[in-house]
């Protein structure tokens, strides 16, 4: 086992040296990874990105961009001959055809390359032709991101953080039950052991269903062609002292640890360790929908994924020597179109103090980090309405059950986001004040000119925060 991480080491080393030089004196390449927390909406982020920087009509707030600098940008084969090209023109085709619908999401990794044609800026500007950067954008389930923070857990950790975040979830006392009804110390019984995985996958679903967010190992949700095998077939326990070597108790830790080295360690190895810069897209609004257990979740959630990166620089020699890490990480509040702009700036007050220690710890360790609030595809329109005497800024839209138009009001968020995170830390459960309602729209039938990409809300920001600074 030590050989062989020792050879892992060393081979993902010499491919470093070997992709920074060749990045370095040659045509440089940014890879940019795009994850999400359940119905965060990482297909539509994605497109809209890739068809925004295409045609870049909207694209205002990247300085590149309104420069006049881009002189172009076209699709490429991706690099990588191993992994799925996202399905851009069919995830693009569901967003602008004459009734259009929301796109499949996201079940595996997969991989788009868009180069782009930039002239230089600056006072030699013009003793130089234009240049290439290749932008790998990377889509995985951010389900699978979760699980990277399992490496540092021991199976006795993982289950006791388990067992105790069932006790607050939907259904969660009923399979707490079930699993302490198990005898740990039993000899294994394949049979049983198969219907105690399941009822815990059941509860995993249950609990992504009701906006938490925490919901792993995150391969039961979405097992592949894994989805049967004994990696997949455990469940928390609680501890036992002294358990025989073919008990249920071992044989579940013995499946957990083969879990993490043969399912999370090789996405980390083979796609997570090489992403430069990181976009997480949180469904906030959700969780708030969801009250105030679904936002702590959320919040301890966003906390423990920064175990997951390793921030820093990418110094050329840091690169060289130590293997690449990200170097910006943005944590962007999606469906900013379901509110009014007035409110904008509250939700990502509330995103800002969410990832509040997620951030810092970035920082700390060198990563420049920043919150926004989004919409990756704007499906609404804004609308003032009369009530009481005064006017309620609302939101218009198609609605998904019944296909009608319809204004929308969804609450007033606090001014002071700690209104919501005091009442969510300390376990209330449901809001005080108000209830947060969110609705389900359908995208908008659009009719681009040309050169526009779809409507959004602050793509152009993100994009100049993620990729800007190597335009």
């Amino acid at each position: 086992m030590v050989i062989g991480a020792i050879a892992d080491t060393l081979t993902r080393s010499v491919e470093n040296v070997t992709g920074t030089l060749s990045e370095t004196f040659f045509e440089p390449t940014l890879r940019l990874g795009v994850t999400g927390l359940s119905r965060a909406g990482k297909t539509v982020f994605i497109t809209s990105l890739v068809a925004n920087l295409m045609d870049r009509a909207r694209m205002a707030q990247l300085v590149a961009e309104s420069e006049q600098r881009i002189l172009s940008a076209f699709l490429q084969p991706q690099p990588d001959d191993t992994l799925p090209r996202f399905d851009y023109e069919t995830h693009l085709g569901a967003l602008t055809a004459r009734t259009p619908h929301w796109p499949d999401s996201t079940r595996a990794v997969s991989e788009l390359r868009l180069s782009l044609k930039i002239r230089p800026a600056g006072l030699l500007a013009g003793l130089q032709g234009p240049r290439t950067l290749h932008l790998d954008i990377v889509d995985y389930p951010g389900e699978w991101l979760l699980d990277l923070s399992l490496m540092d857990k021991s199976y006795a950790e993982w289950s006791q953080d388990m067992l105790e975040r069932l006790e607050l979830r939907p259904g969660g006392p009923e399979t707490l039950d079930r699993i302490r009804a198990e005898d740990g110390s039993a000899e294994l019984d394949e049979t049983r052991a198969r219907a105690l995985s399941e009822a815990y996958t059941q509860s995993l679903h249950a609990a992504r269903n009701a906006g938490f967010s925490d919901c792993s190992p995150g391969r039961f949700l979405l097992p592949g062609e894994l989805e049967g095998s004994p990696v997949l077939t455990f469940a928390p326990l609680p501890a036992v002292s002294g358990a025989p070597r073919r008990s249920l108790y071992r044989e579940f830790e013995r499946r957990y640890d083969s879990y993490k080295s043969r399912v999370v360690k090789p996405f980390f190895r083979d796609h997570f360790s090489r992403i430069d810069r990181q976009i997480v897209l949180v469904d906030a609004l959700g969780a708030i929908h969801a009250g105030p257990r679904a936002m702590e979740d959320l919040r301890r959630t966003l906390a423990e994924i920064l175990t997951a990166f390793r921030p820093g620089t990418n110094a050329f020699l840091t690169n060289l020597l130590m293997g690449k890490r990200v170097e910006k990480i943005l944590f962007a509040a999606t469906k900013a179109d379901h509110l009014h702009h007035l409110q904008h700036g509250r939700l990502t007050g509330i995103m800002e103090a969410l990832t509040r220690e997620a951030r810092d710890r970035a920082r700390f360790a060198g990563a420049e980090t920043q919150a926004m609030s989004i919409a990756a595809l704007r499906a609404t329109t804004e609308q003032m309405m009369p009530h009481q005497g005064s006017e309620l800024p609302c939101v218009r839209g198609t609605l998904m059950d019944s296909g009608k138009q319809a204004a929308f009001y969804p609450g007033e968020l606090p001014e002071d986001p700690t209104h919501l995170l005091g009442s969510a830390r300390e376990g209330a459960e449901k809001w005080l004040d108000q209830d947060y309602s969110v609705m389900n729209f359908a995208p908008a039938p659009l009719t681009l000119k040309p050169g526009e990409g779809p409507p959004h809300i602050r793509l152009d920001r993100a994009a100049q925060f993620l990729i800007g600074d190597r335009l």
